[in-house]
């Protein structure tokens, strides 16, 4: 009879196994390549350094979003609370902040974060219900409370001490928020593959049931993922906040969708049991330079929120026909 360790095990090794070619797994990174060649044949200004930085930093929240969402699709659920979950992280952040100094006001974005994904964690797995209700749930509840706190308009008093070292300092060159989302994917990464908890991940992704019986403690680890996706959540919270100076009670009210659409447009399979961080990044890379691109050529924003709807429709389509290559 299989143990847990070794379920967790064949699950991640089935996930690593993969063709020596795929045309699937090229479409993106060569789209990217073209998009950007294009871009600065059109538009040099796009090839700058300083365009360069600005991507970077663009790019940062997302990746940090992605990541928490990723970690839950992974499982075979989903976060649709992440933005709300960052919004009242950054409101309870920045206020404490103000009365008890920058550290305590970090420390208290992600537990606000962390905590919040606990409980989504734990009404998903005690009661065995749908991550999308339960996510959309509180989605509205911590929103409320963010609303509640702020009293509905976004906190502008935020010490210039944090703004300056995390929305505006730098280090060996790039932004410190780069350097942060850089470290959380490192984090996560490293969490997926070389622990226990990620073979976990991914068993139970593939097979819940069969994970349960193997002595995996689903309800357990299930709490932990959304700890894991409230944290990334809490870590958007400090970058976002320092970037514009400001704690929004509906901050980046689109970054759920879009950290879904990047999280399923690289290759994550909405089933779950299946996904890399590699391919994460690669889908954050592919709507972050889409943005940046019509930002560049002036496209009006109600066609860019059109283009990531059609980027999210496309990413469930092209979904369907990995697992249809898989097979």
């Amino acid at each position: 009879m299989n143990t847990s360790r070794d379920v967790g095990l064949m699950a991640s090794e089935k996930n690593t196994r993969r063709k020596v070619f795929s045309l699937s797994d090229w479409m993106l990174p060569l789209l990217v390549v073209v998009v950007a060649v294009v871009t600065g044949i059109i538009q040099p200004r796009f090839l700058s350094v300083s365009n360069g930085i600005n991507l970077a930093c663009q790019l940062a929240p997302l990746l940090i979003i992605s990541l928490g969402q990723a970690v839950a699709v992974i499982r075979g659920g989903l976060d649709l609370s992440l933005s709300s979950a960052m919004s009242l992280a950054g409101v309870a952040g920045v206020m404490v902040m103000n009365q008890f100094g920058v550290s305590a006001g970090l420390v208290t974005m992600l537990l606000t974060g962390t905590l919040t994904g606990a409980v989504s964690g734990m009404l998903i797995s005690f009661f065995n219900t749908s991550p999308l209700v339960i996510t959309l749930g509180m989605l509205s509840v911590a929103q409320a409370f963010a609303l509640i706190l702020s009293g509905g308009v976004p906190i502008y008093d935020v010490p210039a001490a944090y703004i300056d070292a995390v929305g505006y300092g730098t280090l060996l060159g790039l932004p410190v928020m780069v350097w942060i989302a850089f470290a959380l994917t490192a984090v996560i990464g490293l969490l997926l593959k070389f622990t226990l908890f990620g073979r976990y991940v991914y068993a139970m992704g593939s097979n819940v049931s069969a994970a349960s019986k193997s002595g995996i403690n689903v309800r357990f680890n299930t709490v932990l993922v959304y700890m894991v996706s409230g944290f990334c959540a809490g870590t958007g919270a400090i970058v976002l906040t320092a970037w514009t100076s400001s704690a929004q009670p509906i901050a980046a009210a689109n970054m759920t969708l879009q950290s879904l659409a990047a999280v399923v447009l690289g290759g994550v399979a909405l089933t779950g049991g299946a996904g890399d961080l590699r391919q994460v990044i690669t889908g954050v890379v592919v709507l972050t330079l889409l943005s940046n691109v019509m930002n560049m050529v002036g496209v009006s924003a109600y066609y860019q929120t059109l283009a990531v709807g059609v980027v999210i429709i496309l990413a469930v389509i092209l979904d369907r026909f990995r697992r249809r290559e898989s097979h």
